[in-house]
């Protein structure tokens, strides 16, 4: 059987706090509110040796470039069949999101492509920023990444590719 070893990274410093409005299919939707998300990332190695190390820092400095990115803001899925960009500018951003209408300071938005903000689209969402931060595709030694996202403590969702 082959080995493999398991690298995990969560710390406080790395969490973001964020607000969203979680879709239902039927055009129904939550309220505007937040969470602490606190996310983990796991990589599955198979080479622990000198020669093979994975620097816990690349890792990080990826998370916090996320958190940076994220925190203190509204995320919004642009892939949603019930959201509408109806104006963006530099100052604002303007949309319609199960027939309501929304207007906020652009700088306080981030626009996420995928089809709503839960915490197993955010997964997907953290992991593929990450995989262009790292670039782990490329690296022979990783045999899967997993990203949790929980919304607050013990209940969350897991995305991992191998």
């Amino acid at each position: 059987m082959p080995e493999s070893y398991e690298i995990r990274i969560r710390k406080e410093a790395l969490k973001f706090a964020s607000s969203h409005m979680t879709v239902f299919p039927d055009g129904t939707k939550e309220a505007i509110h937040g969470h602490q998300y606190m996310p983990t990332v796991s990589v599955k190695v198979r080479d622990v040796s000198f020669k093979k190390m994975l620097p816990f820092a690349d890792v990080k400095d990826a998370m916090k470039k996320i958190a940076a990115l994220w925190d203190e803001r509204l995320l919004i899925a642009t892939e949603n069949p019930h959201f509408k960009l109806v104006k963006k500018s530099k100052a604002e951003i303007e949309f319609k999101l199960c027939k309501k209408r929304y207007v906020f300071p652009a700088e306080e938005v981030v626009l996420l492509k995928i089809d709503n903000v839960t915490c197993e689209a955010l997964a997907k969402a953290y992991h593929e920023f990450l995989e262009m931060e790292l670039d782990f595709g490329h690296n022979k030694n990783i045999g899967a990444v997993s990203v949790l996202i929980e919304e607050s403590p013990g209940q969350g969702a897991l995305y991992t590719h191998e």
